[in-house]
């Protein structure tokens, strides 16, 4: 093996340990009994909240230490961590109290009903945590409120859709999870741009709910954290479906199978009363997923952006059947691979200001051509989807074909 390749490995196989010691370096210096607490969300009448209680060893002190063994040793301190399964936890938040019980993995779910409204006029806000041990451990977390400026709920998958992860090849996905760090990882062009102006809002000072759903698995949540921040995405919950339980009894990832689903359900439910944007990519489930979710909730969605990432028969069987649940709503979807396409989709309906567009287009590569925008049919779709392989198609599905046309529209300006 030549010393190139013997090198790549070196490195893939030391990215491969600090990404499994990585949740054990976030409680570095931490040993015992450990809270850790996740963001949340909610409203004036209900904030929902997720937390872990677990027991950590003692990190062992090396001189001369290299990396990789003291990742060696973080993730000894991971597999021997020991979930607190049983033990009460007690959250506070605005003159309202719950005492809940961690489960078999430790994990807890809190849900509180304030009796003192918080003020209309913050978003976040924080929420204490006991665990009621011997001595008892306090913690906090923040939980996002809608202002009574929000206009609108925006649900937006993560990977291959903020954050190119390539979920449609499973080799490129697991490199690009598991052995990139948030510097490495790389953002779509305009997508931050864009998710920035969709949280301002067309008055530009909304600050609509932004929530974050993916498949991977809780050990990354500080990575994200870190990523959206350097991108300037803004905050949101991050919810994510399951926890790979990483121990030597399963060391393998739990099935997500429709919890992404009843996530968004939940989502739903906390705001009743505001519209909501679905944004997602065509490489696993998303479209099947919002699909029900816009035949469950007539009316509700005002748009479904899909990033157009996979060529698959199945993917595109799936987007059709989106594009008619979307058609039959009223509603619109918009299948690009340009945030641009999106932008511009999203000023022309009143979900952000015209002059937002521009800063999406400046994040992107200027010596690209631009995008061309075709306006389709449900029926259509298929056939452009089918007609065009080198590459996808930016369009946009109206409903019952109105406007609509097999031909590029010009792009505006």
């Amino acid at each position: 093996m030549s010393t190139w390749r013997k090198g790549t490995w070196r490195r893939a196989a030391g990215g491969l340990l600090k990404m499994a010691a990585r949740p054990v370096r976030r409680a570095q210096g931490r040993h015992g009994t450990v809270l850790e607490a996740y963001r949340g969300y909610g409203s004036r009448q209900e904030i929902f909240l997720i937390g872990r209680v677990f027991r950590q060893s003692r990190p062992e002190k090396v001189a001369e230490d290299t990396e990789i063994r003291a990742a060696l040793r973080d993730i000894g301190r991971r597999i021997r961590r020991r979930r607190v399964a049983g033990v009460a936890v007690v959250g506070r938040f605005a003159g309202a109290e719950s005492r809940v019980f961690t489960d078999r993995d430790g994990y807890f779910r809190i849900t509180l009903n304030p009796r003192q409204l918080p003020s209309e006029d913050v978003a976040w806000h924080p929420v204490d945590l006991v665990v009621e041990t011997e001595p008892p451990i306090h913690g906090r977390c923040e939980v996002f409120i809608p202002t009574s400026r929000c206009r609108t709920l925006i649900i937006s998958d993560i990977d291959d859709t903020v954050m190119h992860t390539g979920v449609a090849n499973k080799l490129k996905m697991l490199w690009r999870l598991f052995v990139a760090d948030a510097e490495s990882r790389i953002a779509f062009p305009g997508a931050a741009a864009f998710y920035r102006a969709l949280h301002s809002g067309a008055d530009g000072d909304e600050g609509n709910p932004m929530l974050y759903v993916s498949r991977a698995p809780w050990g990354i949540y500080d990575m994200l954290s870190t990523f959206f921040a350097m991108h300037r995405i803004p905050a949101g919950p991050v919810l994510f479906l399951r926890e790979w339980g990483l121990s030597w009894k399963r060391p393998l990832p739990r099935r997500a199978e429709d919890h992404k689903r009843a996530l968004i359900g939940k989502m739903l439910a906390v705001y009743p009363d505001l519209p909501v944007v679905l944004i997602g990519d065509s490489g696993q489930h998303d479209p099947e997923v919002y699909a029900r979710i816009v035949e469950e909730n007539p009316g509700r969605v005002r748009a479904v952006y899909i990033r157009n990432v996979s060529r698959h028969a199945g993917r595109i069987e799936d987007v059709e059947r989106l594009a008619r649940a979307v058609a039959a709503s009223g509603s619109s979807l918009v299948l690009a691979a340009d945030s641009v396409v999106m932008a511009e989709h999203a000023a022309g309906i009143g979900l952000i200001g015209q002059g937002a567009v521009a800063e999406v287009a400046a994040g992107q590569d200027l010596g690209a051509p631009a995008a061309e925008i075709r306006t389709v049919t449900a029926e259509g779709l298929r056939q452009l989807l089918a007609d065009e392989p080198d590459a996808p198609p930016s369009l946009v599905v109206e409903e019952d074909g109105a406007g609509a046309a097999q031909g590029p529209a010009p792009r505006r300006a």
